[in-house]
């Protein structure tokens, strides 16, 4: 429902302006469907755009991963039951060991992953870290995703978006997969 409603602001005059918001908010409020849902669409309808869109949405998904991360550090009494709530305590107790384990490095996989990204920024409030790593690693990986995404509208059209609304989430957790196989890697 959330996604068909973000389809039709996607067509709407005043779109940029709502993609600068939703991305803003996704970053750290519950419960709004990633930026991409209008990402997508608007690069479809607009291809010439598509990477100014991309660029919007980075820097104000971003933004919004600062005030998550503001949220994490000063307000997280306020949010913890609402965490619960929208069924996402075991994903907020998951990405605490995450960051035990992997550090920076679960910023940029979360980039990708379908776990919803407000609950990294809070997270990383939660946890303590640093906020300028938080903010590069933010910029790196989220950048990554939108200019993606973006970028396989830009040159496959309708059909890529179709296929993309569709397998979105599988596509976030092979890169996962990908990126751990290769920390592993790298490690050993």
């Amino acid at each position: 429902m959330m996604y068909d409603r973000a389809l039709v602001y996607a067509k709407h005059p005043k779109a940029p302006f709502y993609l600068s918001v939703l991305s803003f908010i996704e970053s750290s409020f519950f419960p709004f469907p990633p930026p991409d849902v209008m990402l997508a669409p608007m690069s479809l309808a607009q291809r010439e755009k598509a990477w100014r869109f991309a660029f919007l949405t980075t820097l104000m998904s971003v933004l919004g991963g600062m005030f998550g991360y503001l949220i994490g550090v000063f307000a997280f009494d306020m949010v913890e039951p609402i965490i619960k709530s929208v069924g996402y305590w075991e994903k907020f107790e998951t990405i605490q060991y995450w960051f035990q384990e992997w550090g920076i490095g679960v910023i940029f996989i979360a980039g990708f992953s379908p776990i919803p990204y407000k609950l990294i920024t809070i997270t990383s409030g939660v946890v303590g870290m640093a906020l300028v790593p938080f903010i590069i690693a933010s910029i790196v990986g989220r950048a990554s995703r939108f200019y993606l995404v973006a970028g396989l509208i830009y040159l496959g059209g309708e059909k890529m978006e179709q296929n993309l609304r569709k397998h979105i989430d599988t596509i976030g957790w092979l890169v996962v997969v990908l990126v751990v196989v290769a920390y592993f890697i790298l490690r050993h």
